[in-house]
C-alpha cells in the first residue's frame, strides 16, 4: 500500500482572560499573579453553600469579543457545568457555557500576504477539503477561518511543579473570567494556525477586551489536529489529537508540526483512523521537541455536562449589544487598508501604526493636522517609536501631543528647515515640550528659500575656490558636493539644499 497524498487539519480552541475588574462569579479581584491563595473566597472556592453571582462586565467583554469576531450575539443563553478531574480544578467541575453559547457563526479573515507562495490554497498538495472551493477565498487577498462558537467559562488554579520532586496548586486564577473561541477545523497549515491565534490576540488586544500576554498565560491555545491520507485512491482521516495550552505562536507551529508528522508515521505503522468518540490530549514538551500524551477522552460523555442549578438563564439585552458593537468600532485591518488609501502609507507603515488602537488614534489626530501625512507617519514611526521602544513606554506615556509632530512634519515638507535640522528639533521637543515652530524661531533655523540671498551665497563661494572650479574642469564631478558643503557652511545651514545644488550645477555648466 503506498500513500499518494497527506494533509493537515487543524482546528482551534483558544482560551483568553477577560479584563474584568473581578472574577466571573464573585467579588475577588481579577488580577494576574501574587501572593498564592491570596484572592479566592468561598465562591471560586467552590465551598458547600457558596452561591456564585454573574458578573455584568464578564457578559458585556464577552459580546465585544464576539462581535470583533464577526460572532452572532445569543438574545436567550445559560450556564452550564462541566465536570472532570484535575488537581487544579478546585469544585470538581468547570462553570462553562455549553448548548447555548453567547456567540456563534463567527469568522477571521487571515491576510495570504503572510504565507509563502506554495502554501496559499491551490498551491500545495496540502489542501483541506473545505479550502478547494472559492468560499473561504475572501477578494483572493484573505483565508477565513469560521468561528464555531464563543463561550463564557471561568478558569482553573494554576500548578506548579517544583524541583521535580512536590507539586503545589495556586487557587488565585480559580474563577477568572475566560472566552474560549471555537473554530472549524479550517487551518492547512501549523503557520496558518499560528497566524491566527496572532490575529485573534491582535484583535481582541485592539477592543480592550484581553492583555493578550501569552507569557502570563492571558490566551493559551488548544490545537486539534489529524490528517487526510489518501492511500492507493481511498481517503483515511487520523485520530485526533488534542495539544493542549500552547502558550507561544513558536510552540503552535512546532507542536502542529512535530504532531503531523507522528501521526502520519503512525498511521504507516499500525493504521490508527478516527473515531468521532475518541480523542487523545496530548502536551508539548517544550524542550524534547515532542508531543506526549496526557489522557485519552472516549466521548463527550466524560464531562457530565449539566445546566448550571445556582445560575438562572438569561437574556441579552438589545442595548448591551448596542454598547459592545459601538465599542468594537474599526478593526486593525481595516484601518489598515483605509490608511494606505487615505494616507497614501505603505504596507509596512499601516501595519506599525495599527499595532494599538491607542496608536492608530494618536497618529490619525497627528494627520488630520498636518499636510502630509506620510511625513507623520515616517516621524512617528522612525522617531517617536524608536523613543517609546528604548524606554519601554506606549504612546498612552508620550508628553508630545499631536500637534507636535504635525508642526515638524509641514516644516519639513515645506522645506523650511533640513532633515537633519528635524531631527534637533525632534530632540528639543522630547526634552522641553516646546511647539517646532517656537523652537525653529528660538534657534533661527528656518531655511533660507529667498533666490537672490542663496544665489549671492553660491557666488561667493565659487569665487572662494577656484582650485575646485580647475577640479571640476578636469572631470572631478565628486567638487559639486564639496562646494554644496561650502554654501551650507556659509549660510549656517540654512539655505535650501535643492534650490543651491541646483544653481551650483547651472553656473558650473556655463564655466
Amino acid at each position: 500500500m503506498a500513500i499518494d497524498k497527506w494533509e493537515i487539519v487543524i482546528g482551534c480552541e483558544i482560551h483568553t482572560q477577560l479584563l474584568t475588574k473581578t472574577k466571573a462569579f464573585c467579588a475577588c479581584e481579577n488580577r494576574y499573579g501574587g501572593m498564592p491563595d491570596t484572592r479566592v473566597c468561598p465562591v471560586c472556592l467552590g465551598l458547600p453553600g457558596a452561591m456564585p453571582r454573574v458578573s455584568k462586565g464578564y457578559v458585556e467583554l464577552g459580546a465585544v469579543a464576539g462581535l470583533a469576531l464577526n460572532c452572532d450575539i445569543a438574545s436567550y443563553t445559560k450556564f452550564d457545568r462541566k465536570h472532570y478531574f484535575y488537581p487544579d480544578l478546585a469544585k470538581g467541575y468547570q462553570i462553562t457555557q455549553y448548548d447555548l453559547p453567547l456567540c456563534t457563526d463567527g469568522f477571521v479573515d487571515l491576510p495570504l500576504v503572510h504565507f509563502p507562495k506554495d502554501e496559499q490554497p491551490g498551491g500545495s498538495k496540502f489542501r483541506p477539503k473545505n479550502f478547494i472551493g472559492e468560499d473561504c477565498i475572501i477578494d483572493g487577498k484573505y483565508r477565513r477561518v469560521r468561528i464555531e462558537r464563543i463561550h463564557l467559562e471561568e478558569d482553573v488554579g494554576k500548578s506548579l511543579h517544583l524541583e521535580g520532586k512536590h507539586s503545589y496548586i495556586d487557587y488565585n486564577r480559580c474563577g477568572t473570567p475566560l472566552i474560549e473561541i471555537v473554530t472549524k477545523p479550517d487551518m492547512s497549515s501549523p503557520d496558518e494556525a499560528a497566524l491566527f491565534m496572532q490575529t485573534v490576540q491582535e484583535i481582541l488586544r485592539y477592543v480592550k477586551v484581553t492583555k493578550g500576554n501569552l507569557e502570563e498565560g492571558n490566551m493559551r491555545c488548544d490545537a486539534n489536529i489529524n490528517l487526510n491520507v489518501w492511500e492507493d485512491g481511498k481517503l483515511y482521516h487520523t485520530p485526533i489529537s488534542e495539544i493542549k495550552n500552547l502558550n507561544s505562536f513558536k510552540a503552535i507551529r512546532e507542536a502542529c508540526t512535530y504532531e503531523a508528522s507522528r501521526q502520519l508515521k503512525e498511521f504507516q505503522e499500525d493504521r490508527q483512523e478516527f473515531n468521532p468518540g475518541f480523542k487523545v490530549t496530548m502536551g508539548w514538551d517544550e524542550a524534547k521537541g515532542e508531543t506526549v500524551v496526557q489522557r485519552t477522552k472516549n466521548s463527550f460523555v466524560d464531562y457530565r455536562f449539566t445546566t448550571e442549578p445556582d445560575i438562572k438563564p438569561f437574556t441579552v439585552s438589545t442595548e448591551l449589544v448596542e454598547a459592545a458593537a459601538e465599542r468594537v468600532g474599526e478593526l486593525p485591518e481595516q484601518k489598515r487598508i483605509r490608511f494606505q488609501e487615505e494616507f497614501g502609507l505603505t504596507q509596512f507603515d499601516s501595519e506599525v501604526l495599527t499595532g494599538t488602537r491607542d496608536l492608530s488614534l494618536w497618529f490619525e489626530d497627528a494627520a488630520s493636522q498636518s499636510k502630509s501625512p506620510k511625513r507623520v507617519a515616517n516621524l512617528i514611526i522612525a522617531e517617536l517609536l524608536a523613543v517609546l521602544n528604548e524606554n519601554k513606554e506606549t504612546i498612552l506615556d508620550v508628553k508630545l501631543t499631536p500637534k507636535h509632530i504635525a508642526e515638524l512634519a509641514d516644516a519639513l515638507e515645506d522645506k523650511k528647515i533640513t532633515s537633519k535640522q528635524g531631527k534637533e528639533v525632534f530632540a528639543e521637543m522630547l526634552e522641553t515640550n516646546k511647539l517646532p515652530s517656537a523652537i525653529i524661531k528660538e534657534k533661527g533655523m528656518e531655511v533660507v528659500t529667498d533666490s537672490g540671498a542663496i544665489e549671492k551665497i553660491v557666488d561667493d563661494v565659487i569665487a572662494a575656490n577656484p582650485k575646485a572650479i580647475e577640479d571640476f574642469k578636469k572631470g572631478k564631478t565628486n567638487v559639486v558636493g564639496w562646494l554644496m558643503g561650502q554654501v551650507m557652511k556659509a549660510s549656517q545651514g540654512k539655505a535650501n539644499p535643492g534650490q543651491a545644488t541646483k544653481m551650483i550645477n547651472e553656473k558650473l555648466s556655463k564655466l
